[in-house]
């Protein structure tokens, strides 16, 4: 029986160095299907601005614009999150149509250096903020010209960054993309890897050897590969493979780098911020703002105060969709107020929502031991299943919204949904006892640390479950 495991195991391992030299093997393959994907991008971001918007009578499969917003926000967005769990960014490497431009104007631009202001390492958060919010004021899920604006807008920055700074690099993506965040976060938990053998490596230098058939690669995310140690940054590409006999696609097991020492390392205030106040804060109260009975309070509240004080411009000013959401002949308009109101309910439930997981983990830090900025980093990148499973179930929303107006429903939706934030809080819980455990060998320190942070894993499993639910803690707690 162990034979046999062994043996499988050996297959798999086969399998997928086999995969990391298919990649690197065809390159020009790569190349097609990333300008395919730059087509087909362009195509459904600006031909539906042009038409236009659909009637009752449109479907996805007789509207493109049905069609686009079916395909970008029912499968793109949901699926490419899902995928930097799984294979880690080969969405990045392989598909991603920013990434492609952004290289391929590099090759030919101006080739400047990289400046400081752009190698902020807070530019992750405040991009996905940015977009998270303005998405939301200008209605980006339902309507061409809001995608035009986000998705366009992001491409156009991508483009231009590529031209002023980089020689063939992905500058943009590196520092600037508002997902690169998000994205290093979640491909932390993946099982595949490029893995560096540091001996290897060295032994090749003191040879002067380099494999001829791979003796130059590019990394176009700008990686040390020879450093590499974690997926967060890694595009997958496949052109590394193999050099210098010491690069390996290879299998890892599932959330082992976020409890590695290495993890502990590595962390920064950034990677928490994003985590507590982004994913778990912004992200989990744009999903479900405009149906929340606590948003509709808010928002009676400030509507009494601009009738009693004669304020009425406040709902009766005429805003463009690209500040607000306009469309009066579909009946969809968000007038000053509800915008003032939304930003409102968005920033006061983010900073309620961080800072109570941020208290939650200094608590835990502090049962552990003495006070450590590195201790309670890491312990925040043991919530990335939970948060990434909660965005994940929260794009995926529009996914089933999206099939529901075209009568299609999903058979045991609610059983999937709770199955999968299950795994986030399970799968948050294991690598926060394994990082726990291997920080203090006081049996009491530990149990009381594990208990905190079970306590916080579950307190941040009810903000997706309120996400999710809107109606559910409203309920209970009335």
């Amino acid at each position: 029986m162990k034979n046999q495991q062994k043996a499988d195991a050996k297959n798999v391992r086969n399998l997928v160095h086999n995969m990391g030299n298919w990649l690197l093997q065809h390159q020009h393959h790569i190349r097609i299907i990333q300008w395919g994907v730059v087509v087909v991008y362009l195509t459904l971001i600006i031909v539906p601005v042009l038409l236009p918007l659909p009637d009752n009578a449109g479907h996805i499969w007789n509207n493109l614009t049905i069609f686009a917003q079916f395909i970008f926000w029912g499968i793109w967005w949901p699926f490419v999150l899902l995928s930097m769990v799984l294979v880690g960014r080969v969405w990045c490497g392989i598909f991603c149509p920013e990434g492609t431009l952004t290289e391929a104007v590099s090759r030919h631009g101006m080739g400047w250096s990289v400046p400081k202001w752009i190698k902020w390492p807070g530019w992750p958060f405040v991009a996905f903020c940015g977009t998270t919010i303005y998405g939301q004021m200008v209605s980006v899920y339902q309507y061409p010209g809001p995608v035009l604006v986000v998705l366009g807008g992001s491409t156009l920055a991508a483009i231009v960054i590529g031209f002023l700074y980089g020689r063939n690099k992905r500058v943009w993506c590196k520092y600037l993309c508002p997902v690169n965040g998000v994205f290093r976060l979640l491909a932390k938990l993946s099982p595949l890897h490029y893995r560096v053998d540091q001996n290897a490596w060295q032994e090749s230098q003191n040879r002067g050897h380099v494999d001829i058939a791979n003796a130059h690669f590019n990394c176009a995310p700008m990686v040390v590969v020879r450093q590499m140690q974690s997926a967060s940054e890694c595009h997958m590409c496949g052109r590394c493979q193999g050099f210098r006999g010491a690069v390996t696609f290879s299998l890892r097991s599932p959330g082992s780098e976020i409890t590695s020492a290495h993890a502990k390392q590595k962390t920064n205030l950034w990677d928490t911020v994003l985590i507590l106040f982004g994913l778990m804060g912004l992200a989990s109260m744009a999903f479900h703002w405009a149906s929340s009975a606590w948003y509709v309070s808010l928002k009676q509240l400030f509507a009494n105060f601009v009738f009693d004080t004669q304020q009425l411009w406040i709902v009766t000013a005429d805003i463009p969709w690209w500040i607000l959401t306009n469309y009066p002949q579909h009946h969809d308009v968000m007038t000053l107020l509800d915008g003032v109101v939304m930003l409102c309910y968005l920033g006061v439930g983010t900073l309620l929502i961080g800072g109570t997981l941020f208290g939650g983990l200094l608590v835990t830090n502090k049962i552990i031991g003495s006070w450590s900025w590195g201790r309670l980093h890491h312990l925040a990148l043991t919530l990335i299943p939970l948060a990434g499973a909660g965005v994940f179930l929260g794009l995926f929303s529009l996914t089933t919204q999206l099939l529901k107006s075209e009568g299609i429903n999903i058979p045991y939706l609610q059983a999937f949904r709770l199955i999968i934030i299950g795994l986030g809080l399970i799968g948050s819980i294991y690598l926060g006892g394994k990082v726990i455990n291997s920080l203090t060998p006081n049996f009491k320190q530990k149990l009381l640390s594990i208990m905190a942070f079970t306590i916080t894993v579950f307190v941040a499993g009810g903000v997706w479950i309120n996400s999710l639910w809107p109606k559910l803690l409203p309920m209970i707690f009335s």
